[in-house]
């Protein structure tokens, strides 16, 4: 999970894209990167950390140019401590093309072993994102005819990455001279929105983004989700040509979007993130309700943020009084996706406080949007604890968390996802709380799907039913081994 924009303006990006990684800075808080092109030239900037401490004044200064994109990672392929490793990548040829991905692609070894062996090209990182560049530009390379680049180019490359790519990948790309390229994989599993606004003179500006929400603070028109499969390509002089560009395209989006994510203001796929929460609430309420008895209850709390939206529904659908007990430290970064196990672990008293005047002799309802590694959710069942909780009942708005997550959030090993090979009150006793109630798979599919024709989600770290159909036991294994979290 990673947050990407790019813009095509008629005025210097720069400023702009910075502005829009701020909005996106909850999708990743490693490294950040902004690449500009003024003419035929690109400019670069890049740095470990989030986007205010990244960029200096300098920076901002030599990102000349009116296309641009940019970059916040967080870290599921290659080494977090590396700057290197920060996106955008470039390749110097055909044209130039500098490249920033959201999502993770599962065929790595076999990538890294064509493009060396087959296309003579030399990968400088452990980035799946520098593999998806070089593939890119060895199609593009291979559809050139004369100087001139045609759109139609541009996509039969698209196509061929396609067929050659695996995973998940939302793509924004900016060839030199030429454009911006933006394109979705053929399952859509990772968000891609296109908003456009025009000119005092009717000039036409576009963007492409993760989120909505970057679009509708710009004053762009959301003019539509980027489609599975789906190729855009946005010449200089701002025309907009589109073409489908994968076989068989449907639209299967990654459910922990609307879990976690995504931020609750943002529209996804034309599904509100903030509602989708609210009807999570709604159907683990009725969970809830026929697996304990509510006379136990007197107060329900969510985990601030994220879970705000849910308890207060499970509030009010079952008539327990709704109060915040846990006070969140802003200045401290999301938890679940900074890398490292004992990062995570020192950053959750840091995050949150509970007061003790809101604990103290009750029985207490805590909601979280999930429990991944169970880090953050036995330490808080702690603090409530510490805090005068007389019993705590856990619940979460997903459910158990049992396989591996594969297209591009950090949750590659099996061993380390708290509910794997665990029962339900096995959970709640390695977490230390009373009762554990998660919601159903099937409600979570029909909260968030609920008024959409969607028909299906990415569901696989709940069921273990990868949506690419390439992933075997034999790939998760060596996942295992190789990836760390």
């Amino acid at each position: 999970m990673c947050g990407i924009v790019g813009i095509v303006s008629t005025e210097p990006v720069n400023q702009q894209i910075y502005d829009s990684l701020l909005l996106l800075q909850h999708r990743g808080q490693d490294s950040t990167g902004i690449a500009t092109a003024d003419g035929p030239a690109f400019h670069m900037a890049k740095a470990k950390g989030q986007v205010r401490e990244a960029f200096r004044t300098r920076d901002m200064r030599s990102l000349l140019g009116n296309m641009g994109l940019g970059h916040v990672r967080y870290t599921t392929k290659g080494a977090a401590e590396r700057e290197e490793e920060a996106q955008p990548f470039y390749v110097n040829a055909p044209y130039g093309i500098i490249l920033v991905h959201n999502g993770n692609l599962t065929n790595t070894r076999e990538l890294s072993e064509d493009l060396f062996r087959i296309d003579r090209r030399h990968v400088n990182s452990t980035s799946d994102t520098e593999m998806l560049l070089n593939v890119l530009a060895t199609e593009l390379q291979g559809q050139i005819s004369g100087l001139a680049l045609d759109p139609d180019q541009v996509f039969t490359a698209v196509e061929q990455v396609h067929e050659r790519v695996e995973g998940s990948y939302a793509v924004i790309a900016m060839i030199a001279g030429a454009g911006l390229l933006a394109f979705r994989d053929p399952y859509g599993i990772r968000p891609l929105i296109l908003g456009r606004r025009e000119t005092a003179t009717g000039k036409p500006e576009w963007i492409v983004a993760s989120e909505s929400l970057v679009l509708e603070n710009g004053d762009y028109e959301v003019v539509r989700d980027v489609a599975p499969g789906e190729a855009i390509f946005i010449t200089l002089d701002g025309e907009m040509i589109s073409r489908q560009c994968a076989r068989n395209p449907r639209l299967v989006p990654c459910s922990f979007e609307y879990v976690y994510l995504a931020r609750p203001d943002s529209i996804m796929n034309g599904i509100s993130v903030y509602e989708a929460r609210l009807r999570m609430g709604n159907r683990l309420a009725d969970t809830i309700a026929t697996h304990m008895p509510l006379g136990d209850i007197d107060v329900v709390m969510p985990i601030p943020d994220s879970s705000r939206p849910s308890a207060m529904q499970v509030a009010q659908k079952l008539g327990i009084e709704y109060r915040e007990g846990f006070y969140k430290n802003r200045y401290v970064g999301r938890t679940f996706i900074m890398p490292g196990q004992a990062q995570r672990k020192r950053s959750v008293r840091q995050k949150l406080n509970a007061m003790g005047t809101e604990f103290k002799g009750k029985n207490v309802l805590i909601v979280d949007d999930s429990i991944v590694r169970g880090t953050t959710s036995k330490q808080i069942v702690e603090m409530a604890r510490d805090a005068g909780a007389n019993k705590v009942t856990f619940t979460s708005a997903a459910p158990p968390v049992r396989y591996p997550h594969v297209y591009g959030i950090n949750m590659p090993s099996r061993q380390e996802l708290i509910a794997h090979g665990r029962k339900i009150p096995e959970i709640a006793a390695e977490l230390g709380a009373d009762h554990m109630i998660y919601q159903e798979v099937a409600d979570l599919q029909a909260a968030i799907t609920e008024g959409t024709d969607i028909t299906e989600l990415d569901l696989s770290c709940f069921t273990g039913e990868y949506v690419t159909g390439t992933i075997t036991e034999e790939y998760l294994g060596w996942l295992e081994r190789t990836q760390l979290s």
